[in-house]
């Protein structure tokens, strides 16, 4: 299958959640042995039209950032390309809008991959979300985001973000640890609350550690400081996926209290690893749809809550694999991404 990925801001200085799903999903199409071609503004050195990196095509609409000349020049760039499915990045709203006329031009379905909760203009929102013939989101929660703009629930795909058992399953464990919290350390990731959990059991034997780095972390470093538990918080900062499974594995409870998030990416790798899921509801976090009717999983809906539900997820055994999450491993996600398209362009009588 030929798949057009319309990603206005590949390569960006610092990417997005967005973006970096984008660049996994492209990733898992084309290790899937998809033809994968990605129109995007040129960010390459050089007077070539296309680059190729990692056996996967970029090819330039446009040769600066310019929102008005890519959306212009999307839709010829699409018909060149010919693609059996188009699949766009939600922003900016005018290359969505742009790849729905490209899509009118090819016959190829559109996809539009909404990943987090947006907000601006509530028309511009709504002409963007329901500008493909389906959206794919990460998540429930993000789903209930794009039903509120306009989009109906037939026309969206939950299809979460992947694991890669077969590194978790190679991965040697690191020395055992209590309780892991791991995310970019801002002020969504609300880790203060954790550390006044733990502070309420220091007078028993536990070690924790939090992997990230961010805006806030001398904050929380301070919190730990200020609540005399920070000889046993050890801040490790931000580190490879390699070395996150490696902690996740030796660990023995994951901990996640961010109050935003589209998909909790890290607390999957860790429950696949085996950890025991602690999980602070949050209205805008799609976290407990991770731990939801699963035995090695907790749910707090209060701070109260927090201190009971580690001590009650230490009282489970220690494991370093969890094969409920099979179902997470990157061949199967891609499949799920196939799937879609496949339905999409059956119905439309392409083949």
């Amino acid at each position: 299958m030929r798949v057009a990925f319309v990603w206005f801001r590949a390569k960006e200085e610092r990417e997005s959640p967005s973006d970096r799903r984008m660049r996994r999903t492209i990733r898992l199409l084309g290790d899937a042995g998809h033809e994968v071609v990605v129109l995007c503004p040129k960010w390459w050195d050089g007077s070539d039209h296309e680059v190729e990196v990692d056996d996967v095509t970029y090819r330039a609409v446009t040769a600066d950032r310019a929102e008005g000349t890519f959306a212009t020049k999307l839709p010829g760039a699409l018909r060149r390309v010919r693609p059996d499915v188009i699949h766009a990045q939600s922003d900016p709203p005018s290359a969505v809008l742009a790849a729905s006329l490209g899509s009118s031009v090819t016959r190829a379905p559109l996809v539009v991959d909404w990943y987090e909760h947006r907000s601006g203009s509530g028309r511009l929102l709504r002409r963007a979300a329901t500008a493909g013939d389906a959206v794919v989101v990460p998540s429930r929660t993000v789903k209930t985001h794009v039903r509120e703009i306009g989009v109906a629930g037939g026309d969206i795909t939950v299809i979460p973000d992947p694991v890669d058992l077969d590194l978790i399953c190679e991965t040697d464990p690191e020395e055992p640890v209590d309780v892991v919290f791991s995310r970019r350390l801002d002020d969504d990731a609300n880790a203060g609350i954790l550390f006044l959990a733990l502070a309420e059991i220091r007078d028993r034997e536990w070690t924790a550690v939090v992997v990230g780095d961010g805006p806030e972390r001398e904050t929380y470093e301070r919190q730990a400081r200020d609540l005399r538990i920070d000889d046993r918080v050890d801040f490790r900062g931000a580190l490879s996926i390699e070395e996150r499974v490696a902690l996740f594995k030796g660990a023995h409870v994951f901990v996640q209290t961010a109050t935003r998030e589209a998909f909790a990416r890290d607390l999957l790798w860790a429950l696949a690893c085996g950890c025991v899921g602690v999980v602070e509801y949050q209205a805008l976090s799609s976290a407990h749809e991770l731990i939801e009717q699963r035995q090695r999983g907790f749910r707090t809906t209060s701070d109260s809550e927090l201190t009971d539900r580690i001590l009650q997820a230490r009282s489970l055994p220690r494991r370093g694999f969890n094969e409920a999450f099979e179902g997470f491993d990157r061949e199967r996600i891609a499949e799920r991404y196939v799937d879609c398209y496949r339905e999409l362009v059956d119905d439309g009588g392409l083949f």
